[in-house]
């Protein structure tokens, strides 16, 4: 266990425990014991772990940003393990690949599920699908700030005032974005109780929505959005998982307003109103601008659950903004608007320097005064390429695996990006549990390199090809 930090995974078997906990009174409560004695035994092993991870004494030396990472790459294996044992124990007879596939689906915010009729599973058992969600994006925050010495300096300075780094503020920092997290979720689920949703189905797309996850307690979102309000509404509560977690928390509280706190929300905010604006002349001829406005938000934000209409037309165009994804410090996925961007207006100047090689051409984000250097824009070159090389695997092993091109090609998007399958890609008919072992294998493994990405090859790059 030397090369891991095992007392920080501790902390989110205690979390599963908890919620393994609740699930028990929630089942007692509304007299479901079909699936009651699975959560006992998640409750019992998730326990046991958490104290024998917390106890086991670790170097009094400060981590390596080696042992940093395997940690994290260790959590997305053994916590999915724990989470899918109600699935496995459950009363549907799944095997425990297919209860490992859903586990480790809603850890990392993916969606893609293994159910056919959600009408048909234990009310506990949708609740602790949804929880998977929750529990997952809090964990891609917590690594955020466990691994933030990786990260580029322009995206960093958003935190530095605030992050010294040291271990006593990042773990101050966790607790705030914890509570954070948690508030915002409640904050969802009033108001989606407040325009006339079920509590039940509120609180399970409240863990959807903050945590950019696809699970669904229903078959069909169309049977819980049942007016254009609540359409309308739930289009705006998704923004929650595409601004920072942080943008709200430093509009009202932060007393010195440095604009750096807010620079990368204010480019995402330009960025949807552009593609808001685009939406709305020329795509909304017939009618349905909410509908596509859902479909729009839901795939910035890489949650990917839209209304079963045909969207054909705009397949491709979803694809596109569930690439580019939300902000650095959201539960989102993506490639990030502010590094396409840095990456496109870079490539810009540099053509033009050589039309122009007297001009000076600054490459600076608008609105502020950072300035990105050529390190950060090979980071983000490498990011861009190593999605690429990831698309074309994956898609080459789902078409060889039986699934047509078009289908894999789309799937492999957004299996990589962490966003679920549904009418607003051409896929919501899609079925998984169908598929074969290695079929299966390889999406779980490209959604944990989706998940982790950002995480870890940033920090080959800098040690590899990079010097500082």
């Amino acid at each position: 266990m030397s090369l891991f930090r095992v007392k920080y995974l501790s902390f989110f078997l205690g979390l599963i425990s908890i919620f393994s906990f609740f699930n028990i009174i929630y089942s007692y409560y509304f007299n479901l014991y079909l699936n009651l004695n699975t959560y006992y035994f998640s409750l019992i092993i998730s326990s046991i772990l958490a104290l024998v991870f917390y106890n086991i004494q670790s170097d009094d030396k400060k981590p390596s940003i080696y042992e940093k990472i395997l940690t994290v790459f260790f959590g997305y294996f053994l916590l999915p393990l724990i989470l899918s044992i109600p699935f496995y124990f459950s009363i549907y007879n799944l095997t425990f690949f297919n209860s490992l596939f859903e586990s480790v689906s809603g850890f990392t915010s993916t969606g893609f599920t293994i159910f056919e009729n959600i009408k048909h599973i234990d009310p506990g058992l949708i609740l602790w699908r949804s929880s998977i969600q929750w529990l997952g994006g809090l964990y891609f925050l917590f690594s955020i700030v466990f691994l933030i010495d990786i990260y580029d300096e322009s995206l960093k300075k958003s935190l530095t005032n605030f992050l010294s780094f040291n271990s006593s503020e990042v773990l101050k920092q966790t607790i705030k974005i914890f509570f954070l997290y948690s508030g915002i979720t409640i904050s969802i689920f009033l108001i989606l109780n407040i325009f006339g949703l079920r509590s039940f189905n509120s609180l399970n797309l409240a863990m959807t929505i903050i945590s950019s996850g696809g699970f669904l307690p229903v078959n069909e979102l169309s049977s819980i959005l049942v007016n254009d309000t609540q359409i309308i509404i739930f289009s705006f509560l998704m923004l929650f998982s595409f601004f920072s977690i942080f943008f709200v928390y430093n509009l009202i509280f932060l007393r010195n307003k440095n604009l750096n706190f807010f620079y990368e929300d204010i480019h995402l905010f330009l960025y949807l109103i552009t593609a808001v604006t685009i939406f709305f002349i020329f795509f909304s001829f017939d009618n349905n601008f909410i509908y596509s406005f859902l479909s729009l938000v839901s795939s910035i934000s890489n949650i990917g659950i839209s209304l079963e209409l045909d969207q054909s037309n705009l397949n491709f165009i979803y694809l596109i903004l569930v690439i580019i994804g939300g902000s650095f410090f959201s539960t989102s996925s993506g490639l990030r608007f502010l590094k396409i961007y840095s990456l496109t207006k870079y490539s810009l100047n540099q053509i033009l320097s050589f039309s122009k090689p007297k001009n000076i051409f600054m490459n600076k984000l608008i609105f502020t005064k950072i300035n990105f250097d050529f390190n950060e824009i090979n980071k983000y070159f490498l990011t861009i390429l190593i999605f690429i090389i990831s698309l074309f695997v994956l898609s080459s092993l789902l078409t060889l695996s039986g699934i047509s091109f078009e289908n894999s090609f789309k799937l492999s998007i957004l299996t990589i990006m962490n966003t679920v399958n549904s009418a607003a890609y051409g896929l919501n008919d899609f079925n998984f549990q169908n598929l074969q072992f290695f079929t299966k294998f390889h999406l779980m493994l490209f959604m944990i390199i989706g998940r982790v990405e950002l995480l870890s090859i940033l920090l080959i790059a800098k040690k590899f090809l990079f010097k500082y």
